[in-house]
């Protein structure tokens, strides 16, 4: 059929002399409008006979002419404006332009086989609390505490990353460390530095904050005491006779442990299987050796909780720490309540309710928003801005009501039990002496950065569930938990 020139009447205006292409889809046509009225496609309502103007429907068959006036409903958008500098695509970027175009942070140098030293101080590095904790901490680098020099490169380390735009040698730290902790100064043929365990380092490293962090003047303690320490209660029995007194006691814990076997599928198995054990001891009872059972359960979390996958063990014949590749599921969402003692969960339980109710609020209100996505666009951008202020008004909560006192009270530990995964060190290869070690760090929802030494790229969610071990990919070692934030 022949062109024909049509109306749009819209918002008390007449749009006149429009021409139509009845041959064309009526997406063109609503661009024809876009033009004239400001008002976007997707929320053009144009009345048709039988209805609303749609995508699929055919124009030669409306039986139009020349004159025909359509009728329009619809709000309009700002109008966009043309960017106050010329459009610069990623392609022509260099790397440092990328990285600042995309909010990516620095990653660090490979200075010889030190991706486990860089991979643990990348993970580390999520905790904000850290970094507060480091900035007071007033000592330099030229003292003869080498545990102090250690802290104070780390500090300037991390400050040092924040600025930088491209990769950063940790040339001083790694000279403490190594200082500090001669295992890390091995060398193999050709004096390059060997591979060690990103695990140790973790754990030395932790050891020397624990030490030199400055302590908080209120609870005399300081960031890895509070936010990095847990409480585990043990009850060690002997199976043998009922006569003999259970041994309860309790100590502190950095980690908790995932014990992989043949059964073993998801984390929290494993971790509840290491919180169990069967032991042989004398009995003062029986007056011989005697089979005893030691049962852990948590009381106190902390709010940042680091879980180690034990994947590595050694073999005699081949003399190497050989790898379990076994794929063990981890959640980017954890409830610890299920490792605690029964007390603690009583007074997690509340907060524990809630905070589920408002997860399940969230979801419900986003199946709702996308039922009634339609209806904002016709009453307004407003209109839609009103319901986001009326929801969040709404998910405000006196969280006094639900937190037990005690752990309220109690800074620096989770007062619900549930976490959320922020960061993850990973090892791929065969053997804890060899392969490469990655660290992957969250920045939002489902956005993570990838810390491949230097080489920093962004990925999300699906990537790192991909981390869950079954072959030659990047396997989580350590996942590190903090407590969910509370709104």
């Amino acid at each position: 059929m022949p062109k024909v020139n049509v109306n749009v009447k819209w918002s008390g205006k007449k749009f006149e002399n429009l021409e139509l292409d009845t041959d064309e889809s009526p997406e063109l046509f609503k661009m024809q409008i876009y033009s004239q009225t400001g008002v976007p496609p997707e929320r053009q309502k144009i009345m048709v006979k039988g209805g609303m103007l749609k995508e699929s429907t055919d124009l030669n068959k409306l039986g139009l002419k020349d004159g025909h006036t359509f009728m329009m409903m619809g709000t309009a958008g700002e109008l966009p404006k043309p960017p106050p500098q010329p459009v610069q695509f990623l392609e022509d970027m260099s790397e440092a332009e990328v990285a600042e175009a995309l909010e990516i942070p620095a990653g660090l140098e490979n200075l010889g086989n030190t991706c486990y030293m860089n991979s643990t101080l990348q993970c580390l590095r999520v905790m904000p609390e850290l970094h507060d904790a480091l900035n007071k901490y007033e000592g330099g680098l030229a003292g003869v505490d080498n545990r102090g020099n250690l802290t104070a490169s780390l500090r300037d380390l991390y400050k040092n990353l924040a600025k930088a735009s491209e990769g950063f040698p940790p040339l001083v730290f790694w000279q403490m460390l190594r200082q500090v902790f001669p295992q890390f100064s091995q060398t193999g043929p050709g004096g390059v530095p060997m591979q060690q365990d990103a695990e140790e380092c973790w754990s030395e490293v932790l050891s020397v904050l624990r030490s030199k962090l400055p302590s908080d003047q209120a609870s005399d303690s300081n960031f890895i005491e509070r936010y990095m320490t847990g409480q585990m209660r043990t009850e060690l029995k002997c199976a043998e006779t009922t006569e003999e007194e259970p041994v309860i006691t309790t100590e502190s814990f950095s980690k908790l442990a995932c014990h992989i076997s043949i059964q073993t599928n998801y984390m929290v198995s494993g971790i509840l299987e290491s919180l169990k054990e069967e032991i042989e001891k004398n009995s003062p009872t029986l007056d011989r050796t005697a089979k005893y059972e030691r049962s852990s359960r948590i009381c106190r979390l902390p709010q940042y909780l680091p879980v180690q996958f034990i994947r590595f063990f050694w073999k005699p014949q081949e003399r190497i720490r050989a790898k379990i590749l076994r794929k063990v599921k981890f959640p980017l969402e954890f409830d610890a309540s299920e490792l605690c003692t029964p007390e603690l969960q009583a007074k997690l339980s509340k907060a524990k309710t809630k905070l589920k109710d408002l997860d399940d609020n969230r979801e419900a209100k986003k199946r709702e928003a996308k039922r009634r996505k339609a209806d904002h666009e016709v009453a307004g951008s407003s209109a839609m801005e009103t319901d986001v202020i009326a929801q969040k008004e709404e998910e405000k909560v006196d969280w006094s009501q639900y937190l037990d006192p005690e752990l309220l009270a109690d800074v620096g530990s989770n007062p619900t039990g549930q976490y959320e995964l922020c960061a993850v060190l990973t090892h791929v290869g065969r053997s804890a002496d060899s392969g490469h070690y990655i660290a992957w760090v969250k920045k939002a929802d489902d956005e993570w950065h990838k810390f491949d030494d230097d080489k920093v790229s962004i990925v999300r969610d699906a990537d790192i569930q991909r981390l869950d071990g079954g072959g030659d990919w990047h396997t989580a070692y350590i996942v590190l938990y903090r407590a969910k934030r509370l709104e």
